[in-house]
């Protein structure tokens, strides 16, 4: 393992020190010449999340260890990591986690079928055939499985629909969210480190969008080598793995996970060593490239023209042939789905603010304001509501790119669409707030301040939209078709190489300038394609989205204050203690699902051993409600107020049954030391805030060194560390 690993990450290195010239000297030209877009119409704020909690709540979770189903709390913070507690009471204590799980390349299934068919088609030999006894019996009807292709999975149970519906929306936005993981802003590292991924795999002949290009580089970088290492595994352990259909399938997961973790732990120490490299090499190339740009941009555009004379007249017999017949149906095939998106972000906008709008009407005006404008604010990061623009994308079928285009899988499509989708929404949320603000100051009455929500919320909603996704998803997808409709010249640029300066040839490579003028003769017809089906009816992308001249040349200014605090503003206690004013900010932006059935009775730490009907509700609740007999009320003036607060406090009914944690201290009611968030208003709770750090697949045990493989074990479950 670790020969191949070094030699893969031997080649990787060379691939990304080249691409860092590249991207350095690309970075500081768009600096110096400034070649930026036409300025958003939409402000845009850098930490929307902060000091927040997406989602809180209980889940089974099954231990493969001792086989049974315990309950965990689960906290997923602004980071989008899935974070795994023992009980309530080890959040509201700050107690270490027992996993922090970033999720990035998993998958998120509702069902043991399709989790059995992923397991199967990926474990060495011949597939066991369907009648076979499955891996796990699930205790309910309403299973979330997270299924990673190397890593390991994790199970998870719930007693609703409506529960799987919600925690399935909230996995799905930490997959996207984690899968998009390579920052943007950084406007070198990030296009050297996937050129260098991209030009790899075509050195191995690999073409096309790479469905783990997911996560952060050590991660990428893991399932690069895990790519070319699989198949060896597969001869090398799959005839030794022995026994029965499901005990082989655990096996060669526990396999399988084994070595992506060696193989994580040697990839970071390397990645690390060569980035520092990189970054000491910085100064004397940033200072070459400032003080030679003229020449350095002489130099490329030199080599570029006389590799257009030499490409041109093949390639665009070859682009003539094999890519302008298909573009308008594969564009008709991008577009729909993802104008029907955009098209839903608006529509679920205009909902959202005109309920929010009824609702000052029929309150008290502006007192209640704050509580609406605090709960508006979160919208783009409330996965149930934001779900309808989301599978608006799963209609998208590329049939036609995937094999004449070679691009392995849509996912990466969908995904890249739903991302643009939610930071359009919290544009036009920060933007219609600001604005809103703003008109606050002229002491409106409650008609006066219905009008202004109106009037803003029409201006935002002929704001400048994010029509350009479907363009970027294309010139994506043909991106890689161009680059492979040519691979006949690669034996030929090496004669190129001759016409670059010595001193200049860590900043211009001849494979990259090579694409680029295959790219530009596609490119020229696809983005023709694109403009002739923006303005088309159906697809409706340009709709009031043309510059409006009088429109407020001050909005840029507006959004560089400082941030809107609705709820410290506009709140109906702003002298609050500071310590209950930080749990209050703490909240979790999806609310709590009242479920039909009835509340389930959490226990913290209760162990379910998997019954012999998967379907046995019933012997659940009833083991549950055998190991603690507490039954509370909730108050009727509790649960009017829980109503109107979007906390981590969970809702209870009247006649709920709550089962409280067995270690609660005595002075703590049962219903307190059962429900999240349920402590008084003046108690101090020491809760472990979780770091960007924990959304690596980090599990840390409490109390317990690990062991030699990486991984301790207690009565409890597995813990283990990545």
């Amino acid at each position: 393992l670790s020969e191949k690993t070094g030699k893969v990450l031997g080649e990787f290195c060379q691939f990304y020190e080249d691409q860092y010239g590249v991207a350095l000297f690309n970075s500081i030209r768009y600096e110096i010449e400034g070649n930026g877009g036409p300025q958003s119409q939409l402000l845009h704020r850098k930490v929307p999340l902060e000091d927040r909690i997406i989602l809180s709540g209980n889940l089974f979770q099954y231990v493969e260890e001792n086989k049974k189903w315990r309950n965990r709390f689960c906290v997923v913070p602004h980071n989008y990591g899935l974070v795994l507690y023992e009980n309530t009471l080890a959040y509201d204590r700050g107690i270490q986690p027992r996993v922090a799980l970033n999720s990035a390349g998993y998958k998120i299934l509702t069902s043991l079928d399709q989790y059995l068919d992923l397991v199967n088609s990926s474990l060495p030999g011949t597939a066991p055939k369907s009648s076979n006894a499955p891996i796990l019996k699930c205790p309910t009807q309403f299973p979330l499985i997270l299924w990673h292709p190397y890593s390991r999975h994790y199970y998870f149970c719930v007693m609703t629909g409506k529960e799987q519906d919600k925690w399935r929306a909230v996995f799905q936005d930490c997959v996207r969210h984690c899968n998009n993981g390579i920052p943007e802003d950084s406007t070198v590292e990030a296009p050297a480190f996937t050129d260098a991924i991209r030009m790899y795999r075509q050195s191995k002949e690999q073409y096309g969008t790479w469905d783990m290009l997911c996560g952060n580089e050590v991660q990428v970088l893991s399932n690069l080598v895990m790519e070319e290492l699989v198949p060896e595994l597969k001869n090398t352990i799959g005839p030794k793995l022995k026994g029965k259909a499901q005990e082989r399938q655990r096996l060669w997961i526990q396999i399988s996970d084994a070595v992506y973790r060696l193989i994580s732990d040697q990839i970071k120490a390397h990645y690390d060593a060569m980035v520092t490299k990189c970054e000491l090499e910085r100064p004397r190339m940033e200072s070459t490239i400032r003080t030679d740009m003229d020449q350095i941009i002489t130099s490329k555009e030199h080599l570029a023209s006389k590799i257009r004379a030499f490409v041109l007249p093949k390639a665009e017999i070859c682009v003539r042939n094999h890519v302008q017949p298909y573009i308008p149906s594969i564009l008709e095939a991008l577009m729909t789905p993802t104008s029907q998106g955009f098209a839903e972000v608006r529509e679920v906008f205009f909902k959202e603010v005109t309920d929010m709008n009824m609702n000052v009407i029929n309150e008290s005006g502006m007192e209640s304001l704050g509580e609406h404008m605090e709960k508006l604010s979160q919208l783009a990061f409330h996965p149930v509501k934001m779900q309808s623009c989301y599978e608006k994308m799963d209609q998208l079928k590329l049939e036609g790119l995937q094999q004449r285009f070679d691009v392995s899988s849509a996912s990466v499509f969908k995904q890249r669409a739903q991302i643009l989708m939610r930071e359009q929404m919290d544009d036009a949320v920060h933007t219609f707030g600001t604005l809103l603000h703003q008109e606050l100051g002229k002491m409106l009455g409650k008609e006066e301040l219905c009008k202004s929500i109106q009037r803003i919320l029409e201006r935002v909603l002929k704001a400048r939209r994010g029509w350009e996704s479907p363009g970027q998803a294309g010139r994506h997808g043909f991106s890689a078709g161009g680059v492979r409709a040519a691979p006949f010249f690669w034996q030929e640029l090496p004669k190129f190489q001759e016409l670059i300066f010595e001193d200049f040839d860590s900043f211009i490579l001849v494979e990259n300038t090579y694409e680029e003028v295959v790219l530009q003769s596609v490119m020229k017809d696809i983005m023709q394609a694109v403009k002739e089906a923006a303005v088309q009816r159906k697809h409706n992308l340009y709709r009031d989205s043309m510059v409006m001249h009088n429109s407020d040349p001050n909005l840029h200014l507006l959004g560089e204050g400082t941030p809107i605090d609705w709820g410290e503003e506009f709140g109906s206690q702003p002298d609050s203690d500071p310590a209950t004013e930080k749990r209050r900010r703490a909240k979790q932006v999806v609310s709590v699902i009242h479920d039909d059935e009835g509340a389930l009775p959490y226990e913290a730490g209760a162990a379910l051993a998997a019954p012999g009907s998967p379907d046995d509700v019933q012997e659940i609740r009833g083991m549950l409600v055998q190991e603690v007999h507490v039954e509370t009320r909730v108050p009727a003036g509790e649960e009017a107020k829980e109503q109107l607060t979007n906390g981590t406090i969970v809702q209870l009914s009247a006649g709920s049954e709550v089962c409280g944690a067995e270690e609660a201290a005595p002075s703590v009611p049962p219903a307190l030391a059962a429900a999240p968030g349920l402590a008084e208003e003046g108690a101090e709770v020491n809760r472990h805030e979780p770091n960007d750090k924990e959304t690596g697949e980090e599990v840390t045990s409490q109390g317990q060194a690990e062991n030699s493989k990486g991984t301790t074990e207690s009565s409890e479950g597995l813990q283990t560390q990545f």
